[in-house]
């Protein structure tokens, strides 16, 4: 009966080029079910955040259920071990430590591999191993913790600024000066001009290489595009003249006489200030008395009012 079926399905085709074909499809067959059985199993290696429960309920209800990572339970989801791996062998050893992924036991790169399966593809994240942060050792459990975050919304450590003041001193010793960025005042966060996590940028700003999208979020008036540019705020950015975390002059700026910041450019060793005669002996005559449009300018080429 087989023989004719395969006659009568293939003709007069020799039952030796059959055989190969038959013999494949049992292998493709058997394979699914092998596919079908370790899915099967490692499904069952799960026992859901119900028992999870059991051992770590004040945990589960006060650090879990009311963070964001509880989303993971939702469409079928993993829930707790989403992190920490199944735990049917856990369970089964009467709560066995060494049956169970502990992030305590890791390695800063293994927990941080750990956190980037899930967010290493977002936007915000993406950059990480080629951080400033990863490159000096610095994991994602030393910002955030899962459990006990003393921030709710990203699940810090510690509220910024004190988190990134931590290891940033020289910053924190910049928004003391007088004049500085609002930061400790709680109005303006790191996080707003820098992405902890990683760019493509010097310093991990939020901003174009030139270091200007950033400033522009807040000081719109200074972005253009003008009919004439200064040629330094496109080409060097706002920190070629300001230091962007505080200063002890007035606007932030690098030195304590607008003249003298101007003459570090528009000078030559020989011949003085460039244009016309200036006197410079009135040394509190300010250049932007009358260049007032020094960020750029849509009426004259020399910045004037």
């Amino acid at each position: 009966m087989k023989i004719y079926a395969c006659k009568q399905l293939f003709g007069l085709v020799p039952v030796a080029l059959l055989l190969p074909l038959l013999m494949h499809s049992g292998i493709a067959v058997a394979q699914q079910e092998k596919n079908v059985t370790s899915s099967a199993k490692g499904a069952a290696q799960y026992v859901g955040g119900n028992t999870c429960k059991t051992c770590h309920e004040d945990l589960y209800k006060k650090n879990f259920e009311a963070t964001p990572h509880f989303k993971i339970t939702l469409a079928d989801g993993y829930g707790c071990e989403s992190c920490h791996g199944p735990g049917a062998e856990h369970v089964e050893g009467g709560g066995d430590v060494t049956k169970i992924i502990s992030f305590k036991k890791l390695s800063r790169q293994e927990a941080s591999a750990r956190c980037l399966s899930c967010h290493g593809e977002k936007h915000q994240q993406r950059h990480f191993s080629s951080s400033a942060h990863a490159s000096n050792d610095v994991g994602c459990l030393d910002c955030h913790s899962p459990h006990h975050a003393k921030e709710p919304e990203h699940l810090l450590v510690e509220a910024q600024p004190t988190l990134c003041y931590g290891c940033h001193t020289a910053a924190k010793a910049d928004f003391g000066k007088p004049y500085h960025h609002r930061v400790n005042e709680g109005l303006v966060q790191c996080s707003d001009c820098h992405n902890t996590h990683g760019t493509t940028t010097l310093r991990q700003v939020r901003a174009l290489p030139n270091g200007d999208q950033v400033c522009f979020k807040c000081h719109a008036d200074k972005q253009g595009p003008f009919v004439y540019e200064h040629v330094p705020v496109k080409t060097e950015g706002c920190s070629s003249c300001h230091t962007p975390h505080g200063s002890t002059n007035p606007r932030f700026l690098r030195v304590s006489q607008v003249n003298l910041l101007c003459l570090q450019c528009h000078s030559f060793p020989a011949q003085g200030p460039q244009g016309p005669a200036h006197n410079q002996s009135a040394k509190y005559q300010a250049c932007t008395m009358c260049h007032a449009a020094i960020h750029g300018s849509n009426a004259s080429n020399v910045f004037f009012r």
